[in-house]
C-alpha cells in the first residue's frame, strides 16, 4: 500500500475516533453533572517498514496514533431548582454513591428519597455519608443542607427539634484524570487510585441547585464541522491517489510488449 494511502487512513481513523468523543459531549449537554471529554493524539513514526507495508521499504513514515481521552473537569454552570434535595458543588470534590458495581463518583447532585426514606440519585443509586447511607424519616420536614453537606431536618410539629441525618461525603482525587467515566455522569477509580477526603475548608454545597454540564455546545458543533471537513477532504486525497494508481496501471498495460 503507497505511503499516502496508510497515513491518511490512519488520520481518517483518528478522525472518526475524535467524532465519536464530540458527538458524546453534545449528546449529554443538558445531562446533569456531566463533564466532556476530549481526544488525545500524537505522530506514530515507523522506522522500518517492510514491502509489504510500503512501495518504498525502510522509509520512515508518520503515522496518527490515537493515545487516550481526557476529562474536562471544569464547572458547569450552577442552575437554582428550589428542590430541597438538590445540592450543587461549588468549587472542587465528587459526592459518593453506591451502586452494584461499587461505589462511584458524581457531581450530579439532582437527588430524591426511594420508598424506604434514603437519599438517592434519579437512578437510585444511595448517596453516602460518612457514616454509610443518608436516611430520612417519614415525619421529617424542613430539610435543610449546609455549606459543609450536613443534612439536618426538623422533626414532627415542633419547632425547637433539628436533629442531623448525615453528611455528605465528598472526596477528590489527586489525579482525576486516571479516572474512568462509568455511566452518564459516574466516574470510577481503578485500582491504585484512592478517593482523598475533602478538606472542611474547600467544602462549599449549595442547596436547591444543580450543576449543569461543562458542554461548550457552540465550541463542540464549529468542532464537528471542522472534522467532518477534514475527513471528507483526506477522503477526497485518498480518492485521488487510488485514481492516480489505477491510470498508471492502465497506462502501464497499453504499452505494447
Amino acid at each position: 500500500m503507497e505511503n499516502a494511502l496508510l497515513i491518511g487512513l490512519s488520520r481518517q481513523t483518528a478522525l472518526q475516533r475524535e467524532l465519536d468523543v464530540v458527538a458524546n459531549n453534545i449528546a449529554n449537554v443538558n445531562t446533569t453533572g456531566f463533564k466532556a471529554d476530549g481526544a488525545v493524539f500524537a505522530q506514530f513514526v515507523q522506522d522500518s517498514l517492510n514491502a509489504d507495508q510500503l512501495n518504498s521499504p525502510n522509509r520512515r513514515a508518520g503515522l496518527v496514533h490515537d493515545r487516550a481521552t481526557w476529562h474536562d473537569m471544569s464547572q458547569g454552570t450552577i442552575q437554582r431548582t428550589g428542590g430541597p434535595l438538590d445540592v450543587a458543588i461549588d468549587g472542587e470534590g465528587m459526592l459518593v454513591v453506591q451502586t452494584p458495581r461499587g461505589e462511584r463518583y458524581t457531581r450530579n447532585g439532582a437527588l430524591q428519597l426511594n420508598n424506604i426514606g434514603e437519599l438517592v440519585t434519579l437512578t437510585g443509586d444511595q448517596v453516602l455519608g460518612e457514616n454509610g447511607p443518608i436516611v430520612l424519616q417519614a415525619t421529617d420536614r424542613d430539610v435543610a443542607i449546609t455549606k459543609d453537606g450536613t443534612v439536618k431536618v426538623r422533626e414532627g410539629q415542633s419547632l425547637n427539634s433539628d436533629s442531623t441525618r448525615g453528611k455528605l461525603r465528598l472526596v477528590t482525587f489527586a489525579d482525576a484524570q486516571s479516572l474512568r467515566k462509568d455511566g452518564a455522569s459516574t466516574f470510577a477509580a481503578p485500582d491504585g487510585v484512592q478517593a482523598i477526603p475533602l478538606p472542611a475548608a474547600n467544602t462549599n454545597v449549595v442547596q436547591g441547585a444543580i450543576e449543569k454540564s461543562n458542554v461548550r455546545t457552540v465550541v463542540e458543533m464549529t468542532r464537528m464541522i471542522e472534522l467532518t471537513r477534514a475527513y471528507t477532504q483526506i477522503a477526497t486525497v485518498l480518492q485521488q491517489q487510488n485514481d492516480l494508481r489505477k491510470n498508471s496501471l492502465q497506462q502501464l498495460a497499453e504499452v505494447p510488449a
